[in-house]
């Protein structure tokens, strides 16, 4: 049985279609498929004549990643993975309905799928070139999450949407830049090419969302301010939280705390995310009242907040034992 919004949420779906036009004029936040890098530009070129020399080199790069960092970047690919479930979510703004709409946000929502999907295809076969990961285990782990689901705490408010997404595309973007420096200081410069390249997309992708719920900001400040607060309270859902091997049911929290432990996604940067979000929509000079008022002091007070725990739980975090990962064939990481 379907569900029926409430007035309120209703209200805001209508709002989102009335953007319809700025959607398009934005949509050159997407590159041109003839233009735009595919995969195989930054992977061996098995056709060459000297496709061994290629192969060997590209192995020989890849054997300098430390195992944390490849637990990192399993965990980012499997995430990227799991596009099909998200792309799902954010199908209620779209209102794709026949597939393949020319209405704007529709033609949005395809164009990034597209384009979001190649971040798991390179990391894919990135990863299986090296020879280093257990591919199965990484494959049932991708099954599984795809699988499990995802529910990023946002429905029926197809504000959160928005909202998720903008916080989302960030955290990719950090994580993905992150990983790109630390393995190029490691020696990896192919994978440290391919890391940027991603986090490049990631950000495109950030400035259209914040951009079109800055829009909402505009139009509706009382209501988008009480939608952020609520996604806030709640904590921003990880995409890959469901992730599973078929052996380590905590499996998404040993590989955030090593992503932690290696700085490439910190406690840190979920607070910046937050107070770059609060500033970027003008949250604390928008003209609300009553609850929306209350919304708009607590958020401003969010990024300080999550601040302020960070050294706590940096320290905790250096307490944890090092954890075995069927990724790369039970090694501690």
């Amino acid at each position: 049985m379907a569900t029926t919004l409430r007035k309120e949420d209703q209200e805001h779906l209508e709002i989102l279609r009335s953007l319809e036009s700025e959607v398009g004029e934005n949509l050159n936040f997407l590159g041109s498929v003839d233009k735009i890098w595919q995969p195989s530009e930054y992977l061996p070129d098995l056709t060459g004549e000297d496709w061994r020399e290629q192969m060997q080199d590209f192995r020989d790069q890849a054997q300098t990643i430390s195992d944390d960092l490849l637990v990192i970047l399993v965990g980012d690919m499997v995430t990227e993975e799991a596009l099909p479930s998200y792309a799902i979510q954010l199908n209620l703004i779209a209102e794709d309905e026949e597939g393949n709409s020319p209405r704007p946000w529709a033609k949005w929502l395809r164009g990034w799928t597209a384009e979001e999907n190649r971040h798991g295809d390179l990391l894919n076969a990135y990863l299986r070139l090296t020879g280093r990961v257990d591919m199965r285990s990484i494959e049932v782990t991708i099954h599984n999450l795809i699988a499990n689901g995802f529910n990023p705490e946002g429905y029926p408010d197809p504000y959160n949407g928005l909202i998720y997404t903008s916080f989302q595309e960030r955290a990719t973007k950090i994580s993905h830049g992150n990983v790109g420096r630390i393995v190029g200081q490691q020696g990896e410069k192919n994978l440290s090419k391919i890391c940027q390249k991603i986090a490049g997309d990631e950000s495109r992708h950030e400035a259209f969302y914040t951009r079109m719920m800055h829009k909402v900001m505009d139009v509706d400040p009382e209501g988008g301010i009480l939608s952020f607060r609520n996604m806030i309270r709640t904590l921003i859902a990880m995409p890959g939280r469901l992730m599973y091997d078929g052996h380590d049911p905590d499996l998404f929290d040993h590989f955030a705390v090593v992503a932690q432990k290696s700085e490439v996604y910190t406690i840190h940067d979920y607070a910046s995310i937050l107070t770059h979000l609060v500033s970027t929509w003008d949250v604390a000079n928008r003209k609300v009242s009553g609850k929306a008022a209350k919304a708009q002091d607590y958020l401003c007070k969010q990024g300080e907040r999550y601040s302020s725990l960070a050294e706590a739980v940096t320290e905790h975090l250096e307490t944890q034992p090092k954890r075995k990962f069927s990724w790369i064939y039970n090694r501690k990481a």
